[in-house]
């Protein structure tokens, strides 16, 4: 049994003139402690759903979700969230950001002080303590909101686009930093997507998720998220088999947007 396990889970949307929209539908999944899950798709597909989903954001209409024999019925420490713009408080330090969760937890300072030093060393930000969240880049706010997730230990991290708003070179040496924290940490990381080159690069295991209602459409096991640890990544983008793989995602991947392309033109 996985620690963390996706059981037949489904979600419909209800809308206001009546009709309906089926999101999911017998989605099923089970992750190890420790494993990199990138999940890749159309628009549409209910990527961020199932997120939303694990994250207790959202109650299913079908099927469940636990976390280490434990069912999932709402927001919870043990699954901390990573979204695509930082949420930070832009009125505190970096900091205080990242200790925020201990502090509400009423931890006391002496405990949370050596955490938060080490969180900044481990994300490259130790010198940036004190400054406020407004003075920094895309890319170090980023790694704040990786630091402040960390701080309070959860079991899973769940990352919705947390790079995409980022430049190229920026977001090149945050993958390698979301590598080096899976590494170094231990901890079990779900990463939602819509770059074929970034789902390859850091999912050990890959989803492909086939458009509404949407359901698994093929799993990969893969070799790159290891061979990136610690390594310059466009060596790893350089290896026969990352070629051909983003080649047969990306096929893949437009077909079923001309599915979809073509079922809007029939409805219209």
């Amino acid at each position: 049994m996985g620690n963390l396990v996706i059981d037949d889970l489904s979600m419909r949307f209800d809308l206001p003139n009546g009709g309906s929209v089926q999101a999911l539908k017998n989605v099923s999944l089970e992750l190890a402690k420790g494993e990199l899950l990138a999940v890749l798709g159309p628009s549409g597909c209910g990527k961020t759903t199932l997120l939303n989903i694990v994250a207790g954001f959202l109650a299913p209409t079908g099927g469940q979700v636990t976390l280490n024999g434990n069912k999932v019925t709402g927001p919870g420490a043990e699954r901390g969230m990573v979204f695509q713009q930082g949420a930070l408080f832009e009125w505190m330090s970096v900091r205080r950001n990242i200790s925020f969760g201990p502090d509400m937890a009423g931890k006391p300072a002496s405990e949370t002080a050596p955490i938060v030093e080490n969180l900044l060393r481990t994300v490259g930000l130790q010198d940036f303590g004190d400054k406020m969240i407004y003075e920094l880049s895309g890319g170090m706010q980023q790694r704040v909101a990786l630091a402040r997730c960390l701080a309070n230990d959860p079991d899973v991290i769940l990352m919705d686009e947390p790079l995409g708003a980022l430049d190229a070179l920026t977001r090149e040496k945050m993958q390698g930093l979301v590598l080096k924290l899976w590494k170094e940490t231990g901890k079990t990381i779900i990463l939602i997507t819509h770059s074929v080159e970034e789902a390859l690069l850091l999912g050990e295991r890959l989803l492909v998720m086939a458009p509404r209602p949407g359901r698994i459409h093929k799993e990969y096991h893969l070799p790159f998220a290891e061979m990136g640890v610690g390594r310059d990544l466009r060596l790893v983008k350089k290896e026969p088999e990352f070629a051909e793989r983003r080649e047969e995602i990306l096929s893949m991947i437009w077909d079923m947007e001309e599915e979809i392309m073509g079922r809007q033109e029939e409805s219209a």
